[in-house]
């Protein structure tokens, strides 16, 4: 077999190939092997009739079709391990010229990854945010972790922001009902903003059997997006009480034996909180200093099928109605336009991303662990409420598996340039980020580059 390649652009190449007629000897045996299990001659057993009769049944075509066929994807892909192609997409492949027992010659164009130039990581400065930690971030954690521990009681009075409420709903759109939006003995954090928007504004000030209505879009169903009269009647009302801020609680709720060991420990893990808060703002910051420095020419076809999957998933739940989808837009305040063009947008940058942090992990040489694999799939198998296998099996299924690997390795790859980057806070101060993405066992570390991984997965938009 011989194999030429022709570079179209930066991001495509054509791949010509031409397979003299006896190197598919294999291809014709197998074929063979195949027609006589299916085909039944008089005379011989299952699989035993010779090529010549099974070829007169069928006719030489229908064998030079599936000889081709068969043929072409083991050739292309031969053709594309001998020229060392780095393809990132689907090839288009016409057959030239068939010319039966002398050659097969077809092209392959296909889209692969640009060569990208990159910068000497080492001179990429950032400044972020100084490390801030005050009594305030301490007493709200001291507050949660009381919250946690406080008893519900019913009260006589009317609704406050915080009480906690059993509720009735029920909802009509131009007047009629809709049974889907209907519900009772609901519960509900008053200002916990979780349900529909409106809903804690109509509830605070009313009583135990009190009911209001009130106006909000819907969000699920069959009316989705449309504006509806909501009615709530309030069932119940209770407040939640907490204990007191000491030592007993101190021992209730924690290891130690005092509120001030207690306090000492919550300002620390508000200290980790913030550690980790700032290095994903220096991860980000890295990334945009790379994004805007690096050249990355962008397969066309790849940022369209970015774009194609976001609107298809956008159209979905609406029947795949473009008229529907595009009425939800104005209600929003949006257009089909400005979609589609944030929607450009964000596929280009994410292709980008990809490509630059893809390139980078290979001039890094940049490995992935079975253990640090595993440590991404139990992280989103928690993130989506599945557990491993089921995860595991999902993503195998949809053969994700590679995606994942991909975004553990980008992750990584990120990591690697953060850690030689200059990065100083606002207040001029040197931050030291070889703690956060040394790589080492340290959980903040450990922490942080999962961060990195889960950043890349975002901005690929994680379909998983």
């Amino acid at each position: 077999m011989k194999s030429t390649v022709e570079q179209l652009s930066p991001t495509r190449v054509r791949i010509n190939v031409e397979v003299p007629f006896e190197e598919l000897k294999g291809d014709f045996d197998r074929a063979y092997q195949a027609l006589a299990q299916q085909i039944r001659i008089p005379g011989f057993r299952p699989g035993k009739a010779p090529a010549k009769l099974l070829e007169a049944r069928v006719g030489r075509g229908a064998v030079l079709e599936q000889v081709v066929n068969d043929a072409l994807p083991a050739r292309y892909s031969e053709a594309v391990t001998t020229a060392e192609v780095k393809v990132i997409g689907q090839p288009e492949i016409e057959i030239t010229k068939l010319e039966d027992g002398e050659e097969l010659t077809f092209t392959a164009e296909v889209d692969v990854r640009p060569e990208i130039t990159l910068p000497d990581f080492a001179g990429i400065s950032v400044s972020v945010d100084p490390i801030e930690i005050n009594d305030e971030d301490v007493a709200d954690q001291l507050l949660s972790l009381r919250q946690r521990f406080g008893t519900l009681t019913g009260v006589e009075r009317a609704v406050q922001s915080g009480d906690f409420v059993s509720i009735d709903l029920s909802a009509t759109v131009d007047g009629a009902e809709v049974p889907e939006a209907q519900t009772t003995g609901l519960s509900h954090e008053v200002g916990s903003g979780q349900l529909i928007e409106g809903l804690d504004e109509a509830i605070i000030g009313l009583s135990a059997g009190e009911s209001a209505d009130f106006t909000s879009n819907l969000v699920a169903g069959d009316h989705a997006g449309k504006e509806s009269v909501i009615t709530v009647t309030v069932g119940s009302v209770k407040e939640r009480e907490l204990p007191e801020a000491d030592d007993e609680f101190a021992q209730l709720a924690s290891e130690f034996d005092t509120i001030a060991e207690l306090e000492a420990d919550l300002r620390e893990r508000v200290a980790r909180v913030k550690r980790v808060e700032q290095a994903g703002a220096i991860r980000d910051k890295v990334l945009e200093a790379l994004l805007e420095q690096v050249e990355v020419p962008l397969p066309e076809a790849v940022v369209k099928a970015e774009v194609d999957a976001v609107v298809h998933d956008a159209v979905h739940g609406l029947d795949h109605d473009e008229d529907k989808f595009n009425a939800l837009l104005e209600e929003q305040g949006s257009s089909r336009e400005e979609f589609d063009k944030d929607t450009n947008e964000a596929a280009e940058r994410s292709v980008k991303t990809q490509l630059l942090l893809d390139s980078i992990a290979e001039a890094e040489n940049t490995q992935v662990g079975q253990d640090e694999l595993m440590e991404r799939i139990l992280f989103q198998a928690q993130r989506y409420g599945m557990s491993p296998d089921q995860f595991i099996q999902q993503i195998q299924q949809a053969n994700q598996l590679g995606a994942v690997f991909a975004d553990v390795r980008r992750g990584k790859a990120l990591a690697a340039v953060v850690e030689r980057a200059t990065v100083t806070d606002t207040d001029g101060n040197a931050v030291d980020t070889s703690e956060l993405f040394g790589g080492g066992s340290d959980d903040d570390a450990e922490a942080v580059v999962e961060g990195a991984a889960e950043a890349v997965d975002a901005e690929a938009g994680d379909e998983k």
